[in-house]
């Protein structure tokens, strides 16, 4: 029973117990939090039943053959043009059981096309984010998955012209350059935005900094664990 429900929420309750024989027999009942029917099932099932995506669904293959041992697959036939046929940076970020698990990617692109970035940042995302070990693969079934596609950086020319929840930002200070992501938990202003982007690029608070500001397309769709 412990393997059958690790990884899921449960509730528990003795009904009877009885040693008629010397042998102890009890009888119990399991209730599974996140079966089908309860929110977290059902927006998985939800998610399921709009279909996945097909960045997502490739940074999924990705990291599930390099990890398994099996080396970068192939790009699949029947990818959307805009995705081989057009350049972007691209950000793939896993997160597990809630937690940020990796995130890696690229502020211009590096590769020949979207989709090949998102091969490239994926195996980097789940192998090479110095602030993880390399992800394995009994961690697999509980990964979750979004892939974010930048557009073009513009200058910004005050503070007023950003907004966290729609624009990333970069902040360049000499060869110091630093990325964050739109609409991240937890960076609710621009000032916590700026700062967190100075701190990963190394700048001081107290350093002046040259701004850019970015909105991305995030694609999360069928990106949910197989289990939690």
């Amino acid at each position: 029973m412990a393997g059958a429900l690790d990884g899921s929420a449960f509730s528990s309750e003795l009904l009877s117990y009885e040693g008629p024989f010397g042998v102890g027999y009890g009888v119990a009942a399991f209730e599974v939090d996140d079966m089908p029917g309860s929110s977290q099932a059902e927006a998985v099932l939800e998610e399921e039943a709009h279909g996945s995506d097909p960045l997502v669904d490739l940074a999924r293959a990705t990291v599930e053959s390099y990890v398994e041992g099996k080396g970068v697959p192939d790009l699949p036939d029947g990818l959307p043009s805009e995705y081989m046929h057009h350049r972007a940076g691209v950000f793939v970020s896993l997160h597990e059981r809630g937690g940020l698990r990796g995130c890696i990617g690229t502020i211009e692109p590096q590769q020949h096309c979207i989709a090949e970035e998102v091969v490239a940042n994926a195996v980097s995302a789940s192998t090479a984010d110095p602030r993880f070990p390399a992800v394995t693969p009994e961690e697999l079934d509980f990964l979750e998955y979004s892939v974010d596609v930048l557009g073009e950086p513009e200058p910004v020319g005050s503070l007023l012209e950003l907004d966290p929840k729609r624009y990333g930002v970069i902040v360049r200070h000499g060869f110091k350059r630093g990325l964050l992501l739109p609409d991240l938990e937890g960076v609710d202003t621009v000032a916590d935005q700026l700062a967190i982007a100075k701190s990963k690029a190394g700048i001081s608070p107290g350093e002046d900094a040259k701004v850019e500001r970015f909105e991305v397309v995030r694609h999360s769709a069928g990106g949910a664990p197989r289990r939690r």
